[in-house]
């Protein structure tokens, strides 16, 4: 039995359950919406192995205005738990922070300065050579789990179909609809595609003979380590102001990834012994403490456009295909504002009081689309 739907959005993760949700509630009930998913359940992938903060600077200028959109949604609702951030930096570094300043300047991000003195109180044992930083006061651990939840009861709530299991073969197009082949699963009619799938999503274009982006996949590792002395609950999010590495706490333990950024193919991720072990060398280039254990590792899918900014929009020259791709480490902690601007373009709906300020036009995919091989 062939379903019929007006869209149909591919992947569950947080993008695909975010602007599912922002799309029934902005229709109001008026059209059939699928949220189509190839695993057993939503979020298996880089959704559910996020180790996500609130950091204002995560994924550049660009997207600091994605990142604040979204603030308010998020600590709203209650996915946030305020934790301060620390980009450190070495003796000999200065240029390095002074550019991050620079860098940084014309946005509204809050950042100041911190000197030898306040960054030891803040970061216990830290290692001599260590002796400048950035704070930011506003950075936040994301209620990952949460927020994805929430997003699937609005869905669900507003009227969307899930469907689980549900790997796309197929697809073509025919009298004003798309109809996407689930093999065994079933088939499915739609005059919308919103292409939500992540790692995979330039695969999906091209089974419906869309131009892909350029999408790269980009394998990145976390550890949990326990360490002597235990972390304080309150230790802030650390980073390296050169993008080595970064920590932080949970549960009395470390959270710790080398900030690994590493080309794969769109897959079920798996953490390498050698990214691990490079992560504790570098922790271990930081703080004095001993680690007793490491604990868990897991690594996930990080995927970029060639410009590293998302793409929100309608495929140039081809009907019904909207993207929602290319969200890279920042796409939990955007994801209100990024789903809420996505469904107003999708349906042409004006903007309001969260996306008002956005310049959609940086996140258009035609700025890319022409110049990206099949």
């Amino acid at each position: 039995m062939t379903e019929q739907f007006d869209i149909a959005v591919i992947g569950a993760g947080m993008a695909g359950a975010s602007i599912a949700a922002e799309l029934a509630a902005l229709g109001r009930g008026k059209h059939r919406i699928a949220l189509c998913e190839a695993e057993d359940f939503p979020g298996y992938h880089t959704t559910g192995r996020s180790a996500a903060f609130r950091e204002e600077c995560y994924g550049g200028p660009d997207i600091v205005p994605l990142t604040l959109a979204a603030g308010d949604y998020l600590h709203d609702g209650g996915f946030l738990t305020p934790r301060a951030g620390l980009y450190i930096a070495r003796a000999g570094q200065e240029a390095e922070v002074a550019a991050f300043q620079e860098r940084f300047a014309e946005s509204d991000v809050t950042i100041r300065p911190l000197g030898r003195e306040e960054l030891s109180a803040m970061l216990p044992g830290i290692r001599a050579e260590w002796t400048r930083a950035l704070h930011q006061p506003n950075c936040a651990d994301i209620d990952v789990g949460g927020l994805h939840q929430h997003y699937l009861a609005r869905a669900r709530e507003g009227g969307v179909t899930l469907r689980t299991r549900h790997r796309l073969l197929d697809a073509s197009r025919s009298g004003g609809d798309w109809r996407l082949d689930f093999g065994a699963a079933g088939e499915m009619r739609a005059a919308i595609v919103v292409d939500a799938a992540g790692a995979w999503a330039d695969q999906v274009a091209r089974q419906f003979g869309v131009e892909p982006l350029g999408l790269q996949p980009l394998r990145r590792t976390v550890a949990q380590l326990r360490v002597d002395p235990k972390p304080p609950a309150d230790l802030p999010l650390t980073l390296d102001i050169s993008g080595d590495f970064y920590f932080r706490p949970d549960n009395a333990r470390i959270w710790l990834s080398p900030h690994d950024e590493t080309p794969s193919e769109p897959c079920d991720a798996a953490p390498e012994e050698l990214d691990v072990a490079l992560a504790i060398d570098r922790f271990q280039s930081v703080v004095d403490w001993r680690i007793e254990a490491v604990e868990r590792r897991w690594a996930g899918l990080r995927s970029f456009l060639p410009d590293r900014l998302p793409a929100y929009g309608y495929a140039p020259g081809t009907e019904g295909f909207f993207w929602f791709a290319g969200q890279g480490g920042y796409g939990i902690q955007t994801a209100p504002a990024a789903a809420r601007l996505g469904a107003q373009l999708l349906l042409g709906q004006p903007r309001d009081a969260m996306t008002g300020e956005l310049d959609a036009k940086l996140y258009a995919p035609d700025r890319l689309a022409a110049d990206t091989p099949v």
